[in-house]
């Protein structure tokens, strides 16, 4: 009686406490039960040790503690036969610390015990709603170690117990889980495709007012949509989707400002109420008015927030307690999990709107999309603790994850404004970028390993562009051996005979031709058409050089098709259009060369692309001077005069930055040693692989997936040509 007196006691004292926030207080409360010599009875201490492991994982980072507490619970609760729910919350708390600590074969182990106790234990709801929890977190760890197979099983699992309880938001997370794992492998594209019927079929099967309770759900569904659409080049389609998740941002943010909003009046009208003073006939009607606050709050807030308050589960990313109203939450307890935070996602889906609208000319939305997302991202890392000072080795390991996420889509950003700069001719501005995105890498190397061939190939394009050729085919060749992708090892060998072969002499047209045969070689078994785009160019170009003008034109007119049909990249098309325009001028073919390159021109006008602008002028006069137009020539000369003047003067301020020598030296990037680098490596490997967002200069390769730090994509529309025939 007096152990249960003096637990009762410290748990109301605990509650008060929690109440007020005073979190600290609330924990000594809570421990003073587990310290004390007092004889509690085990399943007393269990949940005091479970309630405290809780607030730790949400309130701060001793992770370890919260750990030491649940491998406690779990060693009390052998000796008891029944207490089901207890256990499993126990697996799944101790499974979650393991992740933040990197655990990962402690973790896998955990989770097939808790699946062979759910899978002893009558099978009613609370088991199988158990055991896609663990099904969901055990794909993860496989996918951590690119275990493809055994995270497809064990999300196929999760499938089945959904199924059981006929539940098909559960079905719809596991079938879009799945879809996650089939694009991060890609194995041939019938597979994906079924994939992707899957999720469409399922989602169709789920009634209208569920679905709008599943928002992170919704989220996550169309982001994979438009990954598997720009996976194939098919923008149509993928704008489609891209348009449906800023819309649906839109409207979220929206709904949540209401909320928040309503939620600060309820806080206001309760600080009203807490008075002792209030009069009858005013308390009445304040209490009125709260009632009808709160049924609107209710109706705003999705399914599982009511349940998430009371549930014993964190929130899945970071070790802080977060609103319902800035969560986007999978599915509803005992899952609870996130894809990605909030934050990332709306910063996810800025990006794809540059993405799919920066090969169109689309830059003014484009800017103002990379300054969003970046805000955005740069809130989070200033509530991380990531300053300007902080580098790798400062970082909480379990910092690592969250700060993860941000960094990276922080470098595709940064990465797709230096790609837009270029194109439109602004190389100071794609210059600060780049440097911003070199100064990242060195303090990050573990993190954003991935990114050093990204910034080497960026490294080639703006080298290009201010006219460096052997440096653009030395950081290009470097690029090449910073991946394992047959596919970008490709794209950056082609880049590389580019520059080659717009030096023009023997040498380096002898180097062009050793990159560009094999390459053409292997066009067939390259996965994407950007690959193919990009080689195809280069061999146009080289077939040009060599006198072989209707083996060219048959070459790049292919390519063009591609640019054009699949890519939607206008400055490629332009590109191309200029090749060919030069092509049909060597043939004598006056009026089709006139033609092709009025497009061309149209285009390079629309981007502001000035050196494609140049060299289309540089055509027409050579055009004008076949046909014997005097007045056209002159004229035409005299505003590529103006445009060259213009050109030289945004070089001399490239040149002149104390920027463009560290850019375009042939040197690789210096980083700064982290001391546990191969064990970051571990914790951010599938992290690095799969932040390879389509259209951006990334890497393919395996990553994890599910909703713990996903973001798989393709490849990017680059800065391409060359400068002069």
């Amino acid at each position: 009686m007096e152990g249960a007196a003096v637990a009762e006691g410290l748990w109301g004292l605990a509650d008060h406490h929690e109440k007020v926030g005073d979190i600290g207080k609330t924990i000594k409360c809570l421990e003073a039960i587990c310290q004390t010599q007092i004889s509690f009875l085990p399943l007393v201490e269990v949940k005091t040790r479970l309630r405290v492991s809780a607030l730790l994982l949400r309130y701060s980072h001793n992770v370890n503690h919260a750990k030491s507490h649940l491998e406690r619970s779990l060693l009390l609760l052998k000796s008891i036969p029944s207490s089901f729910d207890l256990k499993f919350r126990t697996f799944s708390l101790l499974s979650h610390c393991y992740h933040l600590l990197a655990s990962f074969p402690p973790q896998r182990n955990l989770l097939l015990k808790a699946l062979d106790l759910a899978s002893s234990v009558p099978q009613d709801l609370s088991a199988f709603l158990w055991s896609c929890n663990f099904n969901s977190q055990l794909a993860n760890t496989f996918i951590i170690q690119a275990d493809f197979p055994s995270s497809l099983s064990a999300l196929h699992s999760g499938f089945l117990s959904a199924s059981h309880i006929s539940f098909p938001e559960l079905q719809m997370f596991f079938t879009a889980s799945m879809l996650h794992v089939h694009i991060m492998q890609w194995t041939d594209d019938y597979s994906v495709e079924k994939a992707v019927q899957r999720c469409d079929d399922i989602w169709q099967s789920i009634s209208s007012d569920k679905t709008e309770r599943c928002p992170g759900l919704f989220f996550y569904n169309e982001m994979l949509h438009v990954f598997y659409r720009l996976r194939l080049c098919d923008y149509k389609n993928a704008q489609h989707h891209v348009d449906r998740l800023d819309q649906a941002m839109n409207a979220l943010s929206h709904k949540m400002l209401e909320a928040q909003q309503l939620q600060d009046e309820l806080t206001s009208l309760d600080h009203t109420l807490s008075r002792y003073d209030l009069p009858s006939r005013e308390r009445a009607a304040l209490s009125d008015r709260r009632s009808q606050l709160q049924d609107r709050v209710n109706a705003l807030s999705p399914s599982s927030s009511t349940t998430a308050a009371n549930s014993l589960e964190p929130a899945f990313f970071g070790n802080m307690d977060r609103a319902w109203t800035e969560r986007l939450l999978l599915s509803q307890s005992p899952i609870d999990g996130e894809w990605l935070p909030k934050s990332a996602i709306y910063a996810l889906v800025h990006l794809m709107v540059v993405i799919s609208g920066r090969p169109k000319g689309l830059f003014k939305e484009c800017s103002k999309r990379i300054e969003s997302g970046m805000h955005i991202i740069q809130d989070e890392l200033i509530k991380l603790g990531i300053t300007d000072e902080v580098r790798e080795a400062d970082l909480r390991h379990t910092a690592i994850w969250m700060s993860g996420i941000y960094l990276m889509l922080q470098m595709q950003f940064l990465e797709n404004k230096v790609a837009l700069e270029l194109t439109r001719s602004e190389y100071v501005e794609a210059q600060e970028a780049l440097v911003e995105m070199k100064n990242l890498f060195t303090r990050f190397p573990t993190i954003l390993q991935a990114s050093e061939c990204v910034i080497e190939m960026l490294r080639g394009q703006y080298s290009h562009s201010v006219g460096c050729y052997s440096e653009a085919a030395f950081h290009s060749i470097e690029a090449s051996k910073l991946t394992e992708s047959k596919s970008l090892q490709a794209t950056c060998q082609a880049f590389a005979a580019v520059s080659y072969l717009t030096i023009g002499d023997a040498d380096s047209s002898s180097k062009a031709l050793d990159l560009i045969g094999p390459l053409y070689g292997m066009t067939n078994s390259l996965s994407g058409v950007r690959e193919e785009a990009s080689i195809l160019f280069a061999y146009g170009l080289l077939l040009m050089k060599q006198q072989d003008l209707q083996e060219a034109r048959n070459r790049l007119a292919k390519g063009l098709q591609i640019a054009h049909t699949h890519m939607s990249n206008l400055q490629l098309v332009s590109q191309y259009l200029t090749l060919l325009g030069n092509l049909a001028l060597s043939l004598h073919d006056t009026v089709q060369a006139r033609e092709i390159l009025r497009s061309s021109l149209t285009l390079a006008k629309k981007l502001f692309d000035i050196p494609t602008q140049l060299w289309v002028l540089s055509s027409f006069t050579a055009l004008y001077q076949q046909l014997g137009e005097k007045g056209s020539e002159m004229e035409n000369e005299e505003h590529r005069k103006k445009k060259w003047d213009e050109m030289q003067s945004r070089l001399a301020e490239a040149r002149g930055s104390i920027h463009h020598i560290e850019l375009v030296d042939k040197a690789r990037l210096e980083m700064h040693k982290v001391e546990d680098a191969q064990e970051q490596a571990e914790v951010t490997y599938g992290m690095q692989a799969s932040l390879d967002i389509p259209e951006s200069v990334g890497i393919e390769g395996p990553s994890p997936a599910q909703y713990s730090s996903r973001l798989v994509g393709l490849d990017t529309g680059k800065r391409w040509g060359k400068r002069r025939v």
